[in-house]
């Protein structure tokens, strides 16, 4: 197989590893989880931290590029996700999986807007999952990044463009509450999202960035705005 000579990033270890299966991570598609190295949030409930702190991974776009060219047929889309995939530039790798008959969802914290804006518009993804991660108000204090605005550009143009996309937020209740959930959900309307609006149950494997655990308290459902469906998952 030939690997196209776009730049040297594909021989670089920007992936942190590779998830070869997946039927829950692309909606009604069959895919692998291409985790890219390293992150420019810190975010408290965050499960990922050798990925979110890695310098570099254990495998180059070629390996991953080697890897999919013996899933042609088998899996429907690759998944690109990390740490923070936009952190690099991603087309190379995209126009790769594209010759290969892939489609490529994209989960990303919408912080690098410009890199998203160029994806899109060279036609290199089908599907984002945006994460609003916080209200501008707990945004610093949640993620430990001052990149609200560039977020907010993220979202807009989704909600504008023709791109498939999806907008969730992963609650721990002792950072995040009931009106915290409603603020988004009034932002969202406010801007014309007119989706799911989907709440993560945060995970708790016992080694988080923040160290934070389960919490005795609950989001009360009852509570939430009836403005969009909200999905738990």
């Amino acid at each position: 197989m030939s690997i196209s000579n776009d730049a040297n990033l594909l021989n670089d270890k920007i992936v942190y590893d590779i998830t070869k299966f997946t039927h829950l991570d692309y909606p009604n598609h069959l895919a692998c989880i291409v985790w890219f190295a390293g992150c420019n949030m810190r975010c408290d409930y965050c499960y990922n931290k050798e990925i979110v702190f890695a310098k570099q991974g254990h495998y180059s776009s070629s390996d991953v590029i080697h890897f999919l060219g013996t899933r042609v047929g088998l899996l429907d889309g690759v998944v690109l996700s990390g740490g923070e995939a936009t952190n690099y530039d991603l087309i190379p790798l995209c126009k790769e999986f594209k010759k290969l008959g892939f489609k490529v969802k994209l989960d990303t914290n919408g912080t690098n807007f410009t890199n998203l804006r160029t994806l899109c518009e060279l036609n290199l993804i089908d599907y984002v999952a945006l994460d609003y991660k916080a209200p501008i108000s707990k945004y610093k204090q949640i993620t430990k990044s001052t990149r609200f605005n560039e977020f907010s550009r993220s979202l807009q143009y989704l909600i504008l463009g023709k791109i498939d996309f999806e907008v969730r937020t992963t609650v721990h209740p002792n950072l995040l509450d009931e009106d915290d959930i409603n603020f988004i959900i009034d932002d969202l309307l406010s801007r014309g999202y007119n989706k799911k609006y989907y709440l993560q149950k945060f995970l708790d494997t016992e080694d988080n960035i923040g160290h934070i655990h389960l919490s005795s308290k609950s989001i009360n459902e009852s509570l939430l705005s009836k403005g969009l469906e909200v999905v738990f998952r």
